[in-house]
């Protein structure tokens, strides 16, 4: 199978800034699944919505398209239609070869690098003589964002792929995924006693020095190699002059370690425990411990990240196993049964008013996924 055609490139650029347009903040992917919808059927595809959606309360369900092979085997591609929150309307623009957003905001290149990648190849493999030999399933889930939402509720029971591929990793192509951390999720609330901060502070039990202390005793930021943990949001308090008697906080921590991540959750549990239970500041505490997704580690020798390396070589790259800190729908779908692999995609600083991609990076993804469509067939 050849590399991508000029024409192809030019549809893939234009593809991707149709995309990068449509604002689909998760949960609020509807004219994002809408148009990739439209795209498909206009190929002669069956796009098929599963219920996800009014499960996790967004106005989409995850897209499900097949792509008939001559063969028997099959190869699944997955990309997320949704984005994290905007902060500003996007235009994308080509500025010094890489595709930016004009505004002061995030460009959505995570990870409508991948769904445009995916209509731009389903364009080509409809358009050809022969169909392929290996089938392709295009698999555009919704909520990946919010700890994989779309993708856990995703029946993988109906995938006819034995092996699959996100692009969704935000560094050079080249990298492939061959370990993912697993998350858990901290939410803590704690309630103490409201009083006067000037007139009566002794008769008031504060819920944020509870908090404060808990948060100054525990281990944050980068633990080791392999394992983060963070406190992202604290709240709580109503006036200057009340002693707060609430206070609600939450945090994650992550590890390629699975024993080392519950462990250092209960850890931190047992901090916010600690302060609650000070004299100076003794709260009530409600806290939630939950496991948002598993991690993996694949061997070297595993036939899915053999295939990715070969095809990856196909395309001049030079395969670079790597570690990540980062979850992907993979974690969610590898767990029951898929041989699946995150790969990198080119973005630079996702999630981040300054992310871009350059455009042969994007244009290196296209030929990527056009040589694993012919290796998955070899």
């Amino acid at each position: 199978m050849s590399a991508a055609s000029d024409a192809e490139r030019r549809l893939l650029h234009d593809t991707f800034a149709a995309l990068c347009r449509i604002e689909s903040p998760s949960l609020h992917e509807r004219a994002c699944a809408d148009a990739v919808a439209g795209e498909l059927r206009s190929l002669g595809l069956e796009v098929l919505e599963d219920s996800a959606g009014a499960a996790i309360g967004s106005d989409s369900g995850n897209l499900l398209a097949r792509i008939p092979g001559s063969g028997e085997r099959s190869i699944l591609f997955c990309a997320h239609l949704d984005t994290v929150p905007l902060a500003a309307a996007i235009e994308p623009v080509v500025i010094d070869g890489g595709w930016e957003n004009a505004n002061d905001g995030i460009l959505g290149a995570d990870n409508k690098v991948s769904v445009a990648t995916l209509l731009v190849l389903a364009r080509r493999l409809t358009a050809a003589p022969e169909p392929p030999v290996a089938g392709v399933e295009l698999l555009f889930t919704i909520g990946e964002e919010l700890a994989l939402a779309g993708a856990k509720e995703f029946e993988a029971g109906i995938l006819r792929s034995s092996v699959g591929y996100a692009f969704d990793s935000a560094q050079p192509v080249g990298g492939v995924v061959v370990a993912s951390p697993t998350h858990y999720r901290i939410a803590a609330a704690l309630h103490g006693v409201a009083a006067h901060a000037g007139v009566r502070p002794e008769n008031g039990r504060s819920a944020i020095l509870a908090a404060a202390r808990a948060i100054a005793q525990m281990p944050l930021g980068r633990i080791d190699s392999e394992t983060t943990a963070n406190i992202g949001t604290i709240e709580g308090g109503s006036a200057a002059n009340v002693v707060p008697d609430r206070c609600a906080l939450s945090g994650e921590v992550r590890s390629l370690d699975s024993e080392r991540a519950e462990r250092l959750a209960s850890e931190i549990a047992g901090f916010l425990s600690d302060a609650a239970n000070d004299p100076e500041c003794e709260c009530d505490l409600d806290i939630t411990i939950e496991r948002q997704f598993e991690g993996y580690r694949v061997r070297p020798s595993a036939p899915e990240v053999t295939l990715a390396f070969d095809a990856l070589r196909d395309c001049g790259h030079v395969p670079r196993p790597i570690q990540s800190g980062g979850g992907s729908d993979v974690n969610a779908l590898r767990p029951r049964g898929l041989a699946m692999l995150n790969l990198s995609n080119g973005t630079e600083r996702n999630h981040e008013p300054s992310e871009r991609v350059a455009t042969t990076q994007l244009e290196a993804v296209l030929d990527l996924a056009i040589a694993l469509v012919a290796r998955a067939g070899a």
